[in-house]
Formats: structure tokens, C-alpha cells, sequence
């Protein structure tokens, strides 16, 4: 399966500006990201970003990005149009977007991500891990993937959630947002409205399962850590200072 791995990143973030060429260790940020999303060895490797600044460190560290437009509602959109100025042949069949937020993220959960397409029926591959912390059960910001097994460490998704469900007694799965695009749903996906469900939730991945499309996850044992805010930097700083 030829695939791209992209990583859209842009600077009006709004409760940390600027975040993608925030320093860690000595590197902003979005290169940690791009040196992790190229040890996944799945493909070639490219920022996405409407940053002039953000392309600028990226190729310094030798890295490749790609300028797209401003206006973009989504990392989605912003990836869709990448890929069609890097593959206008459509070359490729898979693409990876891998959130530029995530300097800890280990290669090895986006493998297991991109490895779901190896089934033709799956139109999106993303990850879950189960929730043992109890505080994150009620907790909205920690979205949950509902779903069957189909197979040991493979979920099909029926629907993702803020609340509590599903209800009685049983795990309960966080849903983590990195995903492996099939080109052709990549591009139907954009050209969709805002669901209903999607509205509702404020869960773009929802437009996806309304519009008919196959979602699986694989299970993976931790969360990357997303960088939001000053405090999720410096637990970044930290961890990557310890090795980790």
C-alpha cells in the first residue's frame, strides 16, 4: 500500500500560540513529530501548514512541507489538499495524519494504525486504548470509541461519544485521534457537510460513520501526549529530556 504520512500544523492555535515551533530539548516541536512519524517507516514524511515560519523550521531540519491554504476548517481538509499537490497522479493509496501536537508519540502505535488498511473494507484506521484511570470515565474532553471486537486488538467503531457509554459493566475505550486515510474516502469525507451527529458531539469523525464509512481501531497500550496547553509543554519538555 503506498502511503504518505502527513502532519497538518498551523500557528493560531488558540490556547497556545505559535505551538508547533514551541522548543523541546533544543528542536521545535513539529520536528520531534516529523523524526517520530519517520521512524514509523511507513512512507514519506510531510508537514502541511499554512506557516511560512513552520515550513521554514521543518526544512531546516531537513524535513518536507508543503504550503497550503489559510482558510481550512480542519486538519482533514488541510491534509486533502496536500496530498493532491504531492500526488496529483494518485500514486498513492493511503494517507496517515498524524497530528502535529504530539511530539511523544511512539512510532509503533502509527503502524498499528496504518497497518488496519491492509483490509480493503476499512475505509479509516484509528487507535483506542482502554480507560483505567477512573476520572477520565465521565470526563468529556476524553472522547469514547464505541465499538465490537472483531478480531484480538482490532475494534470496529460504531460510534464515538463525550458521555459515559457504552452503559453497564465492561471497559470503556479512549479514542485517540490519529488516523489512516483510504485516499478515496479522504476526498469524499471533505466534500461532505458537517453532519448532524458531528454538530451535536463536536466529533468530526462522526461525518465519516454517518456518511456510511467503515471505521476500525486497533488497541494500543498508551495515550501520545497532546500538547494544548503551557502545562502539556512542559510534561513534554520533561519526558523528552528523561528519553522518553
Amino acid at each position: 500500500m503506498p502511503a504518505l504520512v502527513l502532519i497538518p500544523a498551523r500557528m493560531a492555535s488558540q490556547r497556545l500560540p505559535g505551538k508547533p515551533l514551541a522548543d523541546i530539548c533544543g528542536k521545535p516541536m513539529i520536528v520531534h513529530v516529523m523524526e517520530r512519524a519517520a521512524a514509523a517507516a511507513i512512507g514519506p514524511v510531510h508537514v502541511a501548514t499554512d506557516s511560512a515560519e513552520i515550513a521554514a523550521a521543518v526544512t531546516a531540519a531537513g524535513g518536507s512541507a508543503v504550503l497550503t491554504r489559510p482558510d481550512h476548517p480542519s486538519g482533514s481538509d488541510r491534509i486533502d489538499e496536500a496530498l493532491g499537490r504531492l500526488d496529483a497522479a494518485g500514486n498513492v493509496d493511503v494517507v496517515v495524519n498524524v497530528q502535529g501536537d504530539l511530539p511523544t508519540v511512539d512510532p509503533a502505535i502509527i503502524r498499528a494504525a496504518y497497518a488496519l488498511m491492509s483490509d480493503p473494507a476499512v475505509d479509516l484506521g484509528t487507535l483506542c486504548t482502554e480507560i483505567v484511570r477512573e476520572e477520565e470515565r465521565d470526563n468529556p474532553n476524553v472522547v469514547k470509541l464505541i465499538g465490537t471486537e472483531v478480531e484480538p486488538g482490532r475494534m470496529r467503531a460504531l460510534y464515538f461519544t463525550r458521555a459515559t457509554a457504552p452503559w453497564g459493566p465492561g471497559p470503556l475505550y479512549h479514542h485517540i485521534g490519529l488516523y489512516a486515510w483510504r485516499r478515496d474516502a479522504l476526498s469524499r469525507f471533505v466534500g461532505l457537510p458537517p453532519s448532524p451527529l458531528e454538530t451535536r458531539e463536536k466529533l468530526e469523525q462522526l461525518r465519516a460513520l454517518e456518511a456510511g464509512m467503515r471505521i476500525d481501531a486497533a488497541r494500543v497500550d498508551t495515550v501520545p501526549l497532546g500538547v494544548d496547553t503551557p502545562a502539556d509543554l512542559e510534561r513534554a519538555r520533561a519526558l523528552l529530556s528523561a528519553g522518553r
